[in-house]
């Protein structure tokens, strides 16, 4: 097993670890204009932008690829996802309860930085974002529409299928999301603050790779990050700006839902989002993300108290119990015997999303973390936004089922002929009509800056090796990007090549994540043996307890 701590394991310390060593002792640097990692930063954006260019140059050849890698990808690997993901949840929910959950990221005399309401407001801000406002009322629908085959065949419109619904939008925004946002989180964390390693995906290998993390498998380990990191962005935003014109046309028919209408408000947005770049971690994401958190609790409260408020309440209640109760079979289900193509798109394409989305997510839920333990971290991450997610698709889902259950189809029909259309014709059934749909399009256009603002940040610290006060035009750059990635990705299918983009960036991403888990397991128990070996020196020669911490690198 790698030495990564300060001990050699006798109690004897040794000398500091090479995993110490600067990542961006070598970067290229111009005057105060870039400071970056050569390799990871130029293979990666050539990547994207050979992408762009393709994908705008060869429009129609370019959709009906996307549409054969979804296929291929989702009947072919569909069961490795499915497999994967359970697998790491399971992972980290072990870890937190396991000897290691008493691991503080930092070392066992660091605190936290940002008070607990701050820290739940960034993590829902940059791990869910707008796909909260675009599907919370749209899935539920499809689902009573056309219900999968759990448990057996339930017939659309019923009853069993506005349960199974709702039950199932948990499961696609619930503890799976947040596992993989916190089993990268947590690799980056412990082995940036306790072991004095980069903020990279690199990093999080030294146990299996040793000092190559610094050559090129490290490399080729955050060019691809970085590759699924946008394409993740890219998704969610593409989202975004089609649920942001719906609005604009639910409120003023006089703008039309079009592409190059989204385009426009993609450039729009991005520039905000810029803007919000510039102004750095603590006064650009902490404030957005709070601003964010207040407009969406105000949101939600009204529709809460002006919707059917009691059948909201109950079905929270019974549609938890129903998701913990159905999770081991979810989890694993695969459609195998069934035959049928729905898990495919709708659970590996989630699983793909938020698999691509783990790198941007993982590495600022690590920046906004040090000072939790292993267990706070984890039960944290998993359970607080699970929480507040079910609430939300409960206000607004049992919203639009109470209508559909009572013999409207308004809603279902909305779905039918443009999905993000749904959550402005649900508001539209509610007092205040205006008002209401106003305020979500800002929280869509907040929810779109904060994950663009945080993906910038995220993205340019793995291309600059781990450089968190790198250069603004750099930063601005990757912000930039992201926003193109959007656009063209519409541009070159809509729909479904950002389906296409999730799943694609997502599938090798979950293999690297499978074996984050054996890197991480191995670093928690030479950390774990460090400080079970200062206790018991410390009982036997009690002058030990008053020494410092074991000497780490940040």
């Amino acid at each position: 097993m790698t030495n990564l701590g300060p001990n050699n394991g006798n109690g004897e310390r040794s000398r500091p670890p090479q995993v110490q060593r600067d990542l961006t002792a070598n970067n290229f640097r111009f005057r105060e204009l870039f400071d970056f990692h050569r390799e990871v930063f130029l293979t990666s954006g050539a990547l994207i932008l050979l992408f762009v260019a393709v994908t705008l140059i060869f429009k129609e050849p370019a959709e009906n690829v996307f549409g054969q890698i979804q296929t291929f990808i989702a009947e072919g690997m569909g069961w490795f996802m499915i497999l994967a993901v359970s697998t790491c949840l399971i992972f980290v929910i072990i870890m937190a309860l396991s000897k290691f959950g008493q691991i503080r990221i930092g070392g066992q005399d660091a605190r936290p930085e940002f008070p607990t309401f701050a820290w739940v407001a960034m993590l829902i801000s940059a791990g869910m974002g707008t796909g909260l406002l675009f599907w919370s009322v749209a899935e539920p629908i499809y689902h009573f529409q056309s219900p999968p085959a759990v448990i057996g065949t339930i017939e659309p419109g019923t009853v069993e299928a506005a349960r199974q619904s709702l039950g199932v939008t948990f499961f696609h925004w619930g503890f799976h999301a947040w596992g993989m946002y916190a089993l990268v989180g947590l690799g980056l964390a412990f082995f940036a603050y306790n072991k004095g390693l980069p903020l990279t995906m690199r990093s999080v290998f030294y146990p299996i790779l040793g000092d190559r993390i610094f050559g090129w498998p490290g490399n080729v380990i955050d060019i691809v990050s970085v590759a699924a990191t946008l394409f993740g962005l890219a998704t969610s935003l593409g989202f975004g700006v089609q649920q942001v014109n719906a609005g604009f046309n639910f409120l003023l028919p006089g703008i039309p839902i079009s592409t190059p209408v989204q385009v426009l408000l993609i450039a729009i947005i991005t520039g905000f989002a810029t803007a919000s770049v510039v102004s750095g971690l603590d006064a650009g994401v902490r404030r957005l993300s709070e601003l964010n958190m207040i407009l969406a609790a105000i949101l939600m409260i009204f529709v809460l108290f002006v919707g059917p408020t009691i059948f909201i309440l109950g079905s929270f209640v019974e549609t938890t119990g129903y998701y913990i109760a159905s999770l081991p079979t979810l989890s694993f289900w695969t459609e195998t015997f069934q035959g049928g193509n729905w898990q495919n798109s709708w659970t590996v394409f989630y699983w793909g999303w938020w698999v691509s989305w783990s790198p941007f997510v993982g590495i600022f839920i690590a920046r906004i973390s040090k000072g939790r333990t292993v267990r706070e971290f984890v039960l944290g991450v998993l359970l607080l936004p699970s929480l507040l997610t079910f609430l939300w698709m409960s206000v607004f889902g049992s919203t639009a089922l109470s209508l559909e259950l009572g013999g409207s189809t308004i809603i279902s029909d909305a779905v039918g002929e443009n999905v993000a259309t749904a959550l402005f014709v649900m508001l539209d059934q509610l007092p205040l009509t205006g008002i209401t749909s106003l305020v979500g399009i800002i929280l869509v256009v907040v929810f779109f800056v904060t994950s663009s603002d945080s993906g910038s940040l995220v993205v340019d610290s793995i291309a600059s090796g781990g450089n968190l006060e790198s250069p603004v035009p750099q930063r601005v750059f990757w912000a930039i990007i992201e926003g193109a990635v959007a656009a063209v990705l519409l541009l070159g299918g809509g729909l479904q090549a950002l389906q296409t983009a999730a799943i694609t960036s997502g599938l090798p991403f979950a293999a690297v994540l499978l074996v984050l888990c054996y890197s991480l397991y191995k670093g928690l128990g030479d950390e774990y043996a460090v400080l079970q070996l200062r206790r018991s020196s410390a009982a036997e020669i009690p002058e030990l307890a008053r020494e410092e911490e074991p000497e780490t690198v940040y």
